[in-house]
C-alpha cells in the first residue's frame, strides 16, 4: 500500500534548468521579477544555488554567489532554498580540508539555504560525513544523495546499503540522483519501493530527460511510494534538464496523490522564463535547443559529454576516431572500478579515454586518473583491474577517508588572500578564493577595493 499524500515538487528552474539547457547562465537580475509568485507555489523547495551556478556567477557574470543567495532570500519568505553541495568537493573538483567543508557550509545557511543536497562522485559516504554533519548543525534539511548509474557492481541492494548509510549519518530525505537519465521506470519502482519499505525514509527522485524516460521513471517512483520529485519549469524542462513541473501537476490532477499546485500560476511565471531563455540564447551564443539522446542508454554517458569530446577531436584533426572513443570509455570505466559518471569522475575517466585513443592505451596517463585508482578521491565501486594496478605500480594507495590527509586550510587560505591585497576579506570571500582563486581573484579585482575589502 503506497502513501496517498501529495506528490511533493522541488522546482529546478533557478538552478538545475539553466545549467543543464543554457550553460548555467542565467543571472539574478533574470530571477528577480518573478521569485515572490514562485514562493507562493508550494514547492517544497526551491533548487537555486550551488551545483556549477557558483563558478558560473564568478566566472562568467560578474556576480557574487553569496550575494545571489542573499537576495534569494529576501524574496523567499516561505519556500526553503535548496543547493547541491558536492561533499568533500564542496563546488570544487578537489577534496578540500573539513574546515573549509564545515565553513561554507555554516555560511550557505545562515545566508540562506534551506535544503542540502550532498552528494559524492564515488558513492563513497565516507566523502559526504562533514559536509552532513556540518549542515544538520546548522539546522537545514540535509538530504543525503545516491548518484545512480549501471554497472554490474550497482544493483537495488548496493543502492539500499548507501541509503542505509546516509540514513545512519542523519539524513532528513534521500535522493535518488539520476544525472546521466538511465534510471528505467521499473528500475526505479523497484529501487524506491525497496528503500520506502527498508528504511521509511522521505525519498526524492531526481532525474534527466536526456533519454526520454524521466516522466515515465517520475509516475513509476510515485506509485512506489517516492515523496517528492523535481521538476524544471517548461522552457527550463526536457532535453537534458528535468520533466516539465506544469505537466507533471496536469498529469496527477483528480488523483490521490495531485501535486495541490495550480497550474495556471505557473503559465505566467513560465511565459517570463520563455524570455528569458531566448535572451540568455541570444546574449551568450547558446544553443539551448537539445535533444534527447537514447545512445546514453548504451554508452551511459551523457549527452552534453559525448559533443565535447567530438569537438575536442575535431581541434585535433582527430574526428574519425570517435567511434573508437565511445568504445573506449566503457573500457577505461570498468578497468578503474565503474565510478558513475559525474563531476569529477566523468572528466577524469572521459580524458584518459581520449588520451588512449589519440596516443595509445595508458601511454600518457594524467595525474587525475592514477589518483583516482589509488583512492584519493574515495572507494571504487568496484577493485580496479590489472591494468591499472599498473598504471599506479610504486604510488600510495590510500585505503582511508581522502580529507585526513588535508591539514585544515581557512587559516592559510585567508592570509594568502590577504597578501594579494584583501586583508580584511570576509569569510564568503575567502571560501570563494578556496574554490575557485584564480577566477575569485579576478572577480575581486573588478569588484572589491585591494587593502580596504569588505
Amino acid at each position: 500500500m503506497t502513501t496517498q499524500k501529495p506528490l511533493k515538487i522541488v522546482e529546478t528552474v533557478l538552478r538545475d534548468g539553466h545549467q543543464s539547457l543554457a550553460a548555467t547562465r542565467m543571472r539574478t537580475s533574470d530571477m528577480v521579477p518573478v521569485l515572490e509568485q514562485l514562493d507562493e507555489i508550494g514547492y517544497f523547495a526551491l533548487e537555486a544555488w550551488g551545483g556549477a551556478t557558483f563558478d558560473s556567477c564568478l566566472r562568467f557574470l560578474d556576480e557574487d554567489p553569496w550575494e545571489r543567495l542573499r537576495i534569494l532570500k529576501k524574496h523567499l519568505k516561505k519556500t526553503p532554498i535548496s543547493m547541491l553541495l558536492r561533499g568533500q568537493n564542496v563546488l570544487g573538483y578537489n577534496h578540500y580540508a573539513d574546515d573549509v567543508v564545515e565553513t561554507f557550509v555554516q555560511r550557505m545557511v545562515e545566508n540562506g539555504i534551506g535544503l542540502v543536497r550532498i552528494f559524492d562522485a564515488l558513492n563513497d559516504v565516507r566523502n559526504l560525513e562533514v559536509a552532513m554533519r556540518a549542515a544538520k548543525k546548522a539546522g537545514a534539511h540535509v538530504q543525503g544523495a545516491i548518484v545512480y548509474t549501471i554497472s554490474p557492481y550497482h544493483t537495488t541492494e548496493n543502492f539500499l546499503q548507501v541509503a542505509r548509510d546516509l540514513v545512519e549519518l542523519g539524513a532528513d530525505s534521500v535522493c535518488i540522483k539520476d544525472m546521466a537519465g538511465l534510471l528505467a521506470p521499473y528500475t526505479a519502482y523497484d529501487l524506491v519501493q525497496t528503500i520506502k519499505q527498508k528504511l521509511g525514509v522521505v525519498v526524492d527522485v531526481h532525474s534527466h530527460y536526456t533519454s526520454g524516460m524521466a516522466s515515465m521513471t517520475y509516475l513509476k517512483s510515485m506509485e512506489a511510494g517516492a515523496d517528492i520529485v523535481d521538476c524544471a519549469l517548461s522552457p527550463f524542462a526536457l532535453g537534458t534538464s528535468q520533466p516539465a513541473t506544469e505537466a507533471l501537476v496536469a498529469t496527477l490532477e483528480g488523483h490521490p496523490r495531485e501535486t495541490g499546485i495550480d497550474k495556471e500560476k505557473l503559465y505566467p511565471i513560465a511565459d517570463h522564463f520563455r524570455k528569458v531563455k531566448k535572451d540568455l540564447a541570444e546574449t551568450f551564443k547558446l544553443n539551448t535547443a537539445i535533444d534527447i539522446d537514447t545512445k546514453v542508454l548504451s554508452f551511459q554517458i551523457p549527452g552534453g559529454m559525448l559533443s565535447n569530446f567530438l569537438n575536442q577531436l575535431k581541434q585535433q584533426g582527430k574526428a574519425d576516431k570517435y567511434p573508437e572513443l565511445i568504445e573506449e570509455l566503457p573500457r577505461v570505466r570498468a578497468e578503474i572500478g565503474y565510478p558513475p559518471l559525474v563531476t569529477p569522475t566523468s572528466q577524469i575517466v572521459g580524458s584518459m579515454a581520449a588520451f588512449n585513443v589519440i596516443l595509445g592505451r595508458y601511454k600518457v596517463v594524467p595525474q587525475e586518473i592514477k589518483d583516482l585508482a589509488r583512492g584519493a578521491y574515495g572507494r571504487t565501486p568496484a577493485p580496479i583491474q590489472d591494468v591499472m594496478k599498473e598504471v599506479i605500480a610504486g604510488q600510495k594507495v590510500i585505503t582511508h577517508r581522502p580529507a585526513d590527509d588535508i591539514p585544515a586550510q581557512m587559516e592559510t587560505l585567508t592570509k594568502k588572500l590577504a597578501e594579494k591585497g584583501y586583508p580584511n576579506a570576509t569569510v564568503e570571500d575567502v571560501l570563494s578564493y578556496a574554490l575557485f582563486p584564480e577566477v575569485a581573484l579576478k572577480f575581486f579585482a573588478a569588484n572589491r577595493s585591494a587593502a580596504a575589502a569588505e
